[in-house]
């Protein structure tokens, strides 16, 4: 298990092996979520909505106007 302190101002160094695990660098914000049970969840925001891009591809012929998808018609 590894371990860090949270110093008096309220700050706590990320071990090593836990960065390298998340691929985290200098500048990677870190997300806080605190559970119902009290666990705390801490995740590495190393991507991007934009890294997204591109990712999915229409089926050939499949392409709906963006009107045709508003929901609200």
């Amino acid at each position: 298990m590894t371990e860090s302190t949270i110093t008096a101002k309220g700050q706590t160094t990320v071990p090593a092996d836990i960065r390298e695990s998340v691929n985290a660098a200098p500048g990677t914000r870190l997300v806080w979520h605190l559970m119902p049970d009290g666990t705390i969840l801490v995740r590495a925001k190393t991507k991007s909505i934009l890294d997204l891009q591109g990712m999915l591809k229409p089926p050939k012929g499949k392409h709906v106007a963006i009107k045709d998808m508003n929901p609200w018609r």
